[in-house]
């Protein structure tokens, strides 16, 4: 059997493929990373503000606890001052959230991009069928699931281990500092050792990241059928396509042979060429190629020609310039108006010739003046 019957899905998704998955909110994303981010960012934050939380705390706290008479008996002061102390820590744990969404925002779009989708949030029922439950518990992806939690599990265990035989000394030393240096001291020791934790959950999120793309791709590669389906609904099928294209030459073709018999002259090779040229005297400008072919082409337009006593010029030279050099419906090329105007002047008087006003016009020169570069 054709390998591109087999069914097997061998095949890079296409563009669309994956534009149409990230629609339906199937996009690559690493939940280690997010977690590694979120953490590394609470420990930032703690870090950055925990002083400031603390001494905020600590003031509360003091404030709180050591009301006035009058403060206790008068609720409206009472209020003021639970208020006024929780604005203390306030501003720093307003910070703390600031930097974990932030982090929380970087982490989980990092990979994959922003993606909203109301199709990824409708309910399904594959989603509450037990066989599909049980085959998500025990498939591979649950598989990869478990491995990663084990390799997180020791790493994380081998460096706090690490973390606290190199501090157990610094750990033994706070009981002897004073309060509240100690307390401070074990505070930032604390957070330290939980930023470096953190970071160590980017062991796994460094292998979980391409995997977790790698995956993804392998899940929306596509067989050679549909990739060619695809191509088929989104260029239109190559029949109709060829179909459409056969017709509107046809169309150019009618509309082309019709301007024939308007024309004033039409130039031939003699045999394998035939150029009909139209000048307007009344309109001006330069003269327009209405009508251009070759071969059978040709011998369709002189008989048109002939049928409609329009006349037939032999230039090969000429014929062949205007075939390669002008379109249908154009003017001709400015280095052509020397040539084609002895050709219009010779059939203008031998119009007049035949009405009988005017001498028999001397016959065309057998070389015309065609520029070097138009001459094939």
């Amino acid at each position: 059997m054709a390998e591109s019957d087999s069914g097997e899905k061998t095949e890079e998704p296409t563009a669309k493929k994956l534009t149409d998955a990230r629609k339906k909110g199937q996009i690559a994303r690493s939940k280690d990373l997010g977690t590694m981010f979120v953490l590394v960012g609470s420990a930032f934050a703690m870090l950055l503000m925990g002083n400031s939380l603390v001494k905020g705390l600590a003031l509360m706290m003091k404030r709180l606890f050591s009301p006035d008479r009058r403060e206790i008996m008068d609720v409206n002061a009472l209020f003021n001052v639970i208020s006024n102390s929780v604005s203390l820590v306030i501003v720093p744990m307003l910070w703390i959230f600031f930097i974990i969404i932030i982090a929380a925002f970087i982490g989980n779009t990092m990979l994959g991009g922003m993606s909203f989708s109301w199709e990824a949030m409708a309910p399904k029922a594959s989603r509450l069928s037990p066989a599909a439950g049980f085959k998500r518990m025990f498939g591979v992806q649950a598989a990869v699931e478990l491995i990663k939690s084990i390799l997180k599990f020791f790493v994380v265990f081998i460096v706090a281990f690490l973390l606290l035989t190199g501090l157990f000394e610094q750990i033994l030393g706070l009981s002897l500092e004073a309060i509240p240096t100690n307390f401070e001291h074990a505070v930032n020791m604390l957070l330290w050792m939980f930023l470096t934790l953190a970071l160590s959950i980017g062991i796994i999120a460094v292998i979980d990241a391409p995997y977790q793309v790698w995956n993804h791709t392998r899940q929306l590669k596509m067989t050679k059928q549909e990739i060619k389906d695809e191509h088929k609904n989104t260029e239109g099928n190559p029949e109709v396509k060829g179909h459409i294209k056969r017709t509107q030459y046809e169309m150019s073709q009618r509309r082309m042979m019709g301007e024939v018999p308007n024309s004033d002259v039409v130039i031939t090779n003699p045999t394998h060429y035939s150029i009909a040229l139209k000048y307007d005297a009344v309109v001006g400008g330069a003269p327009r190629l209405v009508a251009k072919g070759i071969d059978e082409m040709a011998m369709h337009i002189r008989t048109i020609a002939k049928e409609n006593n329009v006349e037939i010029i032999q230039s090969a030279a000429l014929a062949r310039s205007l075939y390669y050099t002008a379109e249908v419906d154009q003017d001709i090329p400015e280095e052509l108006y020397a040539a084609v105007a002895q050709v219009l002047a010779f059939i203008f008087q031998l119009n007049e010739h035949k009405k009988g006003r005017a001498k028999k016009p001397i016959p065309i020169a057998k070389e015309l003046p065609i520029p070097e570069e138009f001459k094939y």
